[in-house]
């Protein structure tokens, strides 16, 4: 046991020093680590470190899958659901039976069943490389909306397809059982996430002031839809994302500033823990698979072979399939731009007519549905997916923690099964430092940009000058009552007006001022001095020990607050 807790030290140290140093020079920590991973495996004496992977796919994964849908934005998911679903699905199926054909063709008395199976293995991409790499580098929004939640949603399908694959081995599966089985693995494992969802969220929500239970809650969430998913035979996969996504959703209307910001940075630690651990697990663990085949009486370098023709088959397969899919793209946007235009002239329709007297109800559920339409068709003529995205969406092929745990799955009486664990590991390790560690070359020279600044700019000033507008309408208006029906104090009111009217000058010099001169940004730095000050004060305090801890806590919490509100 103190073999392993020194193990778990290690390897947090490791993955925080490379996490820390990956952007500086200028890779992809997942990258670093495999390499990292590799070469710790080599050094003499070294553990040898076998995982179930049962324990990465019962525990690790729900919790990384909870953490990236938490954080997804739901409108943004739904708007390329459609890209989505056709990269996590009818790609994931098309690279499955693609590189199967391959490995049966090359290894004939495996089982089309089998390479079917290693085939779902490696079908699917993991995207934490690709996303890590995009959001440093400024890619696109929508293109890392795209990725990950291609990286969702591709896990249920793969593994669906594996488990169905090795059911075909035993030969109990057809393959109108095999849709059927994967219809009601969707549609149960959306309706068990759902209704785990909404209570978590509703249960949350009614502990107050209590940070520390809904964190922990929050920890188990994940748990609760994955495994009566997995126990209903549905995808528990598909159960966690759809928890997650209700959740992030929820988060803004049912939870507190406080358990929000609570749970951004417990989940961001938690993601940062456990895929960079997995990412360093596989660099560590390709000397024991090599071992393995060894010992089978394999050649090594015949099947590291085969692993490297799969990743080229992988990579055909994708960049063949995500040409018609930009080309839809499009076109959709060429023809989101006349669609807008018929939405305004029925929304300027509707408007002009107004609600008929008993249908008021109607007529905003109607005016909702065509602002919403309205907004996607803008979104769609503005925020294009062109050829160069293409080209990144097309090398983004990855492969990472679903690839290594599943390979390591196959029954043990499956032919050949070190052969095919080896294939998978090569794939992952290939496909992450070829195309990972290339990646930010081919964003370079494709010359791609993120969001406009000046527009991000610009749309910031309007929804800020909407929220002040709405508070300044709560306070104007004649029915603001206190929690006991009676008015506010009037002076309460005034002092209460000027301070919003206050924030909303801020605000409108902190837009429209953006040089570190500025009489703002002065402030603004003043006001981080003096909080280090107080912070200073405070530490003397403590080391006095003339104040009791409450007291101290209590000043801490103070200063941390303020602190908050100028170095965000």
């Amino acid at each position: 046991m103190q073999e392993l807790a020194l193990l778990a030290v290690v390897a947090v140290l490791i993955i925080v020093v490379v996490s820390y140093a990956a952007p500086k020079l200028g890779v992809a920590a997942p990258v670093l680590l495999v390499i990292v991973g590799m070469a710790c495996s080599l050094i003499p004496g070294a553990p040898e470190l076998s995982v179930e992977p049962d324990l990465i796919l019962v525990l690790v994964l729900p919790p990384i899958l909870y953490a990236t849908a938490v954080n997804m934005p739901v409108m943004d998911f739904r708007r390329d659901l459609g890209t989505i679903g056709a990269l996590s699905v009818l790609l994931v199926v098309v690279s499955a039976f693609g590189t199967a054909l391959l490995i049966w063709w090359l290894i004939p008395d495996l089982g089309f069943a089998t390479a079917v199976a290693l085939g779902a293995v490696i079908s699917p991409p993991d995207a934490v490389a690709a996303t890590s790499i995009g959001k440093r580098l400024g890619l696109p929004p929508r293109l890392v909306t795209i990725l990950e939640g291609e990286g969702l949603v591709n896990d249920a399908t793969a593994l669906v397809l594996l488990r169905t694959a090795v059911a075909a081995i035993a030969g109990t599966v057809s393959f109108w059982g095999a849709l059927g089985d994967f219809a009601f693995a969707v549609f149960v494992a959306i309706a068990v996430g759902a209704v785990v969802g909404f209570v978590s969220v509703r249960a949350r929500s009614r502990i107050r002031d209590q940070a520390v239970l809904t964190t922990a809650i929050s920890f188990v969430v994940p748990f609760l839809a994955f495994i009566p998913a997995e126990e209903l035979h549905a995808s528990g996969v598909i159960a966690v994302v759809t928890t997650g996504l209700i959740t992030g959703h929820q988060s803004a209307k049912r939870f507190t500033a406080h358990d929000r910001i609570s749970e951004r940075t417990n989940w961001r630690t938690i993601q940062l823990l456990l895929e960079n651990g997995v990412f360093l697990l596989v660099g560590f663990e390709i000397t024991a698979v090599v071992a393995d085949v060894h010992t089978s009486g394999q050649g090594v370098w015949a099947t590291v072979g085969l692993g490297l023709l799969a990743t080229l088959t992988l990579i055909v397969l994708r960049t063949t399939f995500v040409v018609p899919l930009i080309a839809a793209l499009r076109r959709q946007q060429r023809e989101a731009g006349e669609l807008g235009d018929r939405i305004e002239a029925a929304l300027d329709g509707l408007s002009e007519r107004g609600p008929h007297p008993g249908k008021q109800r109607r007529y905003a559920t109607a005016n909702r549905v065509l602002r919403r339409r309205h907004a996607d068709s803008a979104f769609y003529a503005s925020e294009g997916l062109g050829w160069r995205g293409g080209g990144v969406l097309a090398w983004s092929g990855m492969r990472g923690v679903v690839t290594v745990a599943a390979a390591q799955s196959l029954p043990s009486d499956v032919p050949h099964r070190a052969e095919l664990v080896l294939i998978a590991f090569t794939v992952a390790i290939v496909t992450l430092l070829l195309q990972g560690g290339t990646l930010p070359i081919l964003v370079k020279r494709l010359g791609i940009q993120g969001t406009d600044a000046e527009h991000e700019h610009r749309e910031y000033a309007r929804l800020a000058v909407e929220i002040q507008d709405a508070a300044q309408a709560l306070l104007d208006s004649p029915e603001l009552r206190r929690e006991n029906g009676e008015p506010f104090d009037e002076t309460i009111l005034d002092r209460t007006r000027e301070r919003v009217l206050a924030t909303a000058e801020a605000i409108d010099k902190m837009l429209n001022e953006r040089d570190p001169e500025s009489p703002l940004h002065q402030r603004r730095e003043l006001q981080r001095l003096l909080i280090d000050a107080q912070q200073n004060a405070l530490l003397d305090a403590r080391s006095g020990g003339t104040y009791s801890s409450h007291t101290l806590q209590r000043a801490q919490n103070l200063i941390d607050n303020q602190a908050a509100r100028f170095t965000s």
